[in-house]
């Protein structure tokens, strides 16, 4: 992505609201659907909601967008984004592309199926603890479930090597976040309130963050690049 897109894509985290720090003040204002939000040479896009007149779309879709990544810190919500490739990088890259076979296009489409849900799994688990929220199993099954829908028919759709390999780590990927979800449950069993203090230095959730950019870059090149952190 060249800088002008990286900083339209920065321009629109600026103006949106975000949604997550917002999320009370949005819900009392009159939204509806506006399309969606894409940016030029990215496959990813996003919901876009019109508030009083105003579009916004949620920060975990930026990030997933921009292959950034995304913390929070007491009340601030902080988007990395990667840096910008340099014309030398980007020819190798270009240069390279030739000699690794790309994904399929069929795998391509499960798999960010399967990569969203299992994000959006992940952020309903951190929003429900950083807002205090009851995380319960009658909560968590439904988004458990669609997640492994989802990566089942990615599996399914995984027809050349490149696809298989992707595919496994895309399950690590689902296994990680399932762990994670079933140590949060058990916390809420035991304690009422669970500290947001929880995500800090927390090892396993860098490794969904860590595994969901790569395969979200794999997504966008169409190559598949093994990633330590999905292991």
């Amino acid at each position: 992505m060249n800088g002008r897109a990286w900083k339209a894509a920065a321009q629109v985290g600026a103006l949106v609201g975000l949604m997550v720090a917002g999320a009370a003040g949005v819900a009392a204002q009159t939204m509806r659907t506006a399309g969606t939000l894409t940016i030029a040479g990215q496959p990813e896009q996003a919901q876009l909601v019109r508030i009083n007149g105003k579009s916004y779309v949620d920060v975990e879709s930026l990030a997933r967008m921009t292959h950034g990544t995304l913390r929070f810190e007491g009340a601030r919500t902080i988007l990395t984004l990667p840096a910008a490739s340099t014309s030398a990088n980007v020819a190798s890259a270009a240069a390279n592309s030739a000699k690794v076979p790309r994904l399929t296009e069929g795998f391509l489409g499960a798999e960010i199926e399967a990569l969203t849900q299992v994000r959006e799994w992940h952020v309903s688990l951190v929003n429900a603890v950083n807002y205090n929220y009851p995380i319960t199993g009658t909560w968590v099954s439904p988004m458990q479930r669609q997640a492994e829908a989802k990566l089942q028919l990615a599996v399914a759709a995984a027809t050349s090597e490149p696809d298989q390999k992707a595919a496994q780590l895309l399950r690590a990927e689902f296994t990680n976040m399932q762990q994670m979800s079933d140590q949060l449950l058990a916390l809420h069993d035991k304690a009422s309130y669970i500290s947001p203090e929880i995500f800090n230095n927390n090892t396993l959730d860098a490794k969904i963050l860590g595994c969901e950019q790569a395969l979200a870059a794999m997504a966008a090149t169409k190559q598949y690049q093994d990633e330590a952190q999905c292991h």
